[in-house]
Order: structure tokens, then C-alpha cells, then sequence
């Protein structure tokens, strides 16, 4: 086989940015409920697909230490039984004595259910209204599978960009570029007018009054290349941690295509979100960065598209002239292309022998030789 035509097909790390992606998003209820659509049905990202409701909340009344008496005797002194429903402040147990002149009381610290009566350790326990759930679609699309009660899932053909870090959970609405290029920051001057129920694109590295300045003008998400990690902290609240993101309630999701620093976005990415100002998109924060990768996206359907489309499981290999990013230091974030892959085991600075990649930096044209595992492709 020539060197041209030399593929690996080991575990690379891939991050997509496609204008033919096939998507499919898995719908699931945390418990078995209601599904509301069925197979075949045209679905907008807000249209609700699933209910159910989670057991409220259970508390603990001790009543044997609110009535200042033994366990064994409360059942004489409670005035509700199992399966009644409270109130908020509800007597639910009261003693008098000495002809009424000492009273003692239990209430209800919460409206629910009057679950468990306990004798032998004098408490009630109280569980709380259900916790209603309800999953929208996520992104326009078909219908292709309903789980029983439980899950359905969607499919869209669609412009997929990926990110390296995002926070926030799901959001859709209308894509709005900010800047005139990839390599333009992204600052509070650009946030003009209402942006209710918009998808900021930016360039470069965002600031936290831009973000600020987002959420009070209404935007649902902020996609850019890059954040200063001070303000990236600063907008969640507290150090982001390194397991999952995601569950964050910040009022603005946030998609990062590059990482930290003054990173200007890729340009393919900013050329294929520009492309579709306008147009109705979903965006997801959610990041794992452990086993199980799961990456912050920007999903763009494509309504009526009849080309042919990659399934998102169809990942190629390394291969030369593949486009890459460097994920460690001192390239951390680097964009390259593949020269060359040699075979044999290559000897590095920790003295490992592992297999290696000839590269070109994209931004100053320099080869230099990376391990492979230290690269991610990145899928055009």
C-alpha cells in the first residue's frame, strides 16, 4: 500500500463539522409514561414527545419529638392516616393535657401525601406532589421509532458543527451572526436589539459582558471559538468541573469550537453557520470528556434535503491529508494536517515508543511529530 493511501483505523477521538450529517437524537423519559407522538410524524424541536411524572420528594415529621413522647404512643395522638392528602402547616398530630392547658402540635411542612405512620419510631413520613417531566423533541425531524411508553427517536438530516466545551443544556431557536469573520472577538457591542430566542454565532473569544449581555437580551445560546477560562468560571458560577457539563442553569447555553484563550473559530465552522443565518438550529452544551466522549453541538436541519448523509457512526480513520486537532500541550489546540504516518514505533521525550503522526500546522506551517493519541480527527 502507498504511503498516500495508508489509513489507520485505531481509536482517534473525532470531531465533526459537516454540512450532510444524518442525525438521529434518542428521546428518553426517566420513567415509563405517556408518549405523544407516533412513527412517521413531522416534529418541530419544541413539540413535546414525552410526560411522565417522578415520585415527590419524601420528608420526615418525627412527631414523637414534637410531641415530647414516646414512640409507641403517638399513634394515639395523630389525627391523619396513611394515604391522606395535606396541606402546608396541617396539624397532623396534636396532644392537650392538664385539661387543655399545655397543647402540643405536629404540622405538615409540606402539601403531599401522608405516606408511612410509624410506631416504632414515632415518625411520619410525607411525600410530596409529583414532579411533572416533559421532553420535547430537540431538533426538527421525523419520527423514526417509539419505545413503548418510554422513548421515541428522532431523525433529521442536517448541517452539524461540533465544539470542544460547552455548558448549558439543550436550546433551539434562530441562528444570528455577530461577526464579520472568524477571527473577530465577540464583545457586548455586538449584542444589539432583541436577540429573543436566538442562537448567537461569534468568532473569537467571547467575554463574560458579552454572554451577560446575551442572556438579558434573550438569547437562548452563544456558539464561538474560544472564552477566557476566568470568565468562563466567572459565567457558571464556579470552577467548571471535568466530568460532565450540561445540567448547568444559566438562563444562555454556552458552545465553544475551539477551546480557551483568543482562539478564533475554525473557519470552515463559522463559514457553515453563517451560511444558515437565519435558519432554525438546536444547540446542546452537554460535554463529557471521559469514556463515553460527548460533545457540544450545533444542529442545523435541513427541511426537504434529498442528498445522501453520513450516519454519525460512519467515522473514517486517519489517513494522510487528514485535518486534525492537537490536544495536548504544547500544541494544545493547534489546527494541523496530516503529512505522514510512519508504521514503526517512534521513541518520545518520556522515552514511550508509540506510533506517531508527521503534521503541518495550519498556522505557521511547521512539520513537527505528534503521538497519535495526542490528536483528534477532525470529520469534513
Amino acid at each position: 500500500m502507498s504511503e498516500a493511501a495508508t489509513v489507520t483505523h485505531g481509536y482517534t477521538p473525532g470531531l465533526r463539522i459537516t454540512d450532510r450529517a444524518l442525525i438521529r437524537r434518542l428521546r428518553r423519559l426517566p420513567l415509563p409514561g405517556e408518549i405523544h407522538v407516533a412513527v412517521g410524524d413531522e416534529v418541530r424541536a419544541d413539540r413535546l414527545v414525552g410526560s411522565t411524572q417522578l415520585p415527590g420528594n419524601v420528608v420526615n415529621v418525627n412527631v414523637a419529638h414534637e410531641l415530647s413522647m414516646t414512640p409507641e404512643d403517638v399513634l394515639d395522638y395523630i389525627i391523619v392516616t396513611e394515604g391522606d392528602e395535606v396541606e402546608t402547616r396541617q396539624i397532623i398530630a396534636e396532644s392537650k393535657s392538664f385539661w387543655g392547658l399545655f397543647h402540643t402540635i405536629a404540622r405538615s411542612p409540606i402539601s403531599g401525601t401522608i405516606e408511612t405512620i410509624s410506631e416504632i419510631t414515632g415518625q411520619v413520613l410525607i411525600r410530596g406532589a409529583p414532579i411533572q417531566v416533559q421532553i420535547d423533541a430537540y431538533i426538527d425531524g421525523t419520527v423514526v421509532e417509539v419505545h413503548g411508553n418510554e422513548a421515541v427517536m428522532i431523525e433529521t438530516k442536517a448541517a452539524l458543527a461540533q465544539g470542544i466545551l460547552g455548558v448549558g443544556g439543550e436550546a433551539h431557536g434562530s441562528l444570528r451572526v455577530l461577526c464579520e469573520g472568524p477571527e473577530q472577538s465577540c464583545g457586548a457591542e455586538l449584542i444589539e436589539g432583541d436577540c429573543d430566542g436566538c442562537i448567537l454565532i461569534g468568532g473569537g473569544r467571547v467575554t463574560l459582558q458579552a454572554l451577560e449581555a446575551a442572556r438579558e437580551a434573550g438569547a437562548v445560546a452563544v456558539v464561538t471559538g474560544a472564552i477566557d477560562d476566568r470568565d468562563l468560571d466567572s459565567f457558571v458560577g464556579e470552577p467548571l468541573g471535568v466530568a460532565i457539563t450540561g445540567q448547568e442553569e444559566l438562563g444562555l447555553s454556552l458552545v465553544l469550537t475551539e477551546g480557551f484563550g483568543d482562539t478564533p473559530m475554525r473557519r470552515r465552522t463559522f463559514e457553515l453557520l453563517a451560511e444558515r443565518d437565519g435558519r432554525r438550529a438546536s444547540v446542546n452544551g452537554a460535554t463529557q470528556i471521559r469514556a463515553g466522549v460527548i460533545r457540544p453541538e450545533v444542529v442545523v436541519p435541513e427541511p426537504g434535503a434529498t442528498w445522501g448523509a453520513m450516519d454519525e457512526g460512519e467515522m473514517h480513520g486517519l489517513a494522510v491529508g487528514s485535518p486534525v486537532r492537537l490536544i495536548r500541550p504544547p500544541t494544545f489546540g493547534e489546527l494541523a494536517v496530516i503529512e505522514e504516518l510512519p508504521e514503526a514505533l517512534t521513541q518520545i521525550a518520556t522515552e514511550a515508543k508509540v506510533r506517531v503522526a508527521r503534521v503541518r500546522l495550519e498556522r505557521t506551517g511547521e512539520v513537527i511529530t505528534v503521538p497519535r493519541a495526542n490528536m483528534e480527527i477532525i470529520e469534513e
